[in-house]
């Protein structure tokens, strides 16, 4: 279990070893996690394949998606800068890097002024959280930032996919613009089929496709985040959350919560009020 919001750390020559050595079986987290890697290389099992990558790299790996990842050293030399967050903390963002890096989790990333950018915002990022109180204000501003500057990357590195893979791609997105503008109301698969002028049939299978899972589960984990956010990071009740996410009744709201978190509404707002304090 990950019991913070956002972490930010230095993967070490003697990480890489230690892990090495006694390396995790497959497995998934509970949260997201980005791998920026400086030295060394990075072999990663995930999507039932395994590759190496030499650094510099990033690799993005999103929340329930089995994997391992095994650094190794090159030159006698690996360090990475290992970045891990909820899904809640930047909930605008999320589900983009969802779409984005599904089928590429690691991207190769070029030497010269854009990996140090990407470096000197991790640097920016852990200075902040060695502070007595971080704002994680500037820390949810600066890992934005981050995965704009890497998106600006994977679209140098995407020119050559074919025409099927780019036109579900772009559906697919499209959906999640259009979700993020309406996952408050009360919609179902219709509505976002009719807007894409495609049917709902075909909707589901892009989504299965890209998240393995349904446009009904989407949608609910985008309330979900976004529920989190709130009890995160206002004061409105937990009736008032669950209205704001189309739902018109608290109970309901709290039994759909409880089902997809473990937790109900309160349990987890207080959870998150222990860590943050």
């Amino acid at each position: 279990m990950f019991n913070s919001l956002f972490q930010i750390f230095k993967l070490s020559r003697e990480d890489a070893l230690k892990i090495g050595s006694s390396p995790d079986p497959p497995h998934a987290h509970d949260y997201e996690e980005l791998i920026i890697g400086i030295n060394g290389s990075l072999e990663h099992f995930i999507d039932f394949k395994t590759e190496i990558y030499q650094a510099p790299y990033v690799s993005f790996v999103t929340k329930g998606k089995i994997h391992r990842v095994i650094p190794h050293l090159v030159n006698d030399l690996c360090d990475a800068w290992v970045i891990r967050f909820r899904s809640e903390f930047i909930p605008e963002t999320t589900f983009q890097l969802y779409s984005y890096y599904h089928d590429h989790a690691t991207l190769k990333v070029p030497e010269g002024s854009c990996f140090s950018r990407l470096l000197s915002v991790c640097e920016l990022m852990h200075v902040e959280m060695q502070q007595n109180i971080p704002d994680f204000a500037v820390v949810r501003h600066l890992l934005s930032a981050l995965f704009t500057m890497i998106e600006s990357e994977r679209k140098k590195n995407n020119e050559g996919l074919s025409s099927f893979v780019k036109t579900q791609n772009t559906t697919f997105k499209n959906f999640l613009k259009i979700l993020e503008e309406n996952y408050h109301r009360s919609e179902g698969v219709e509505f976002y089929a009719e807007k894409l002028f495609m049917s709902s049939r075909n909707l589901n299978l892009i989504c299965q496709s890209i998240l393995q899972k349904s446009v009904s589960e989407i949608i609910e984990t985008r309330k979900l985040i976004e529920a989190k956010n709130q009890l995160i990071n206002t004061d409105k009740t937990i009736a008032e959350i669950g209205f704001d996410l189309g739902y018109n009744e608290s109970a309901y709201f709290t039994n759909v919560f409880k089902k997809k978190s473990g937790q109900t509404p309160g349990e987890f707002r207080e959870e998150m009020r222990h860590l943050i304090s």
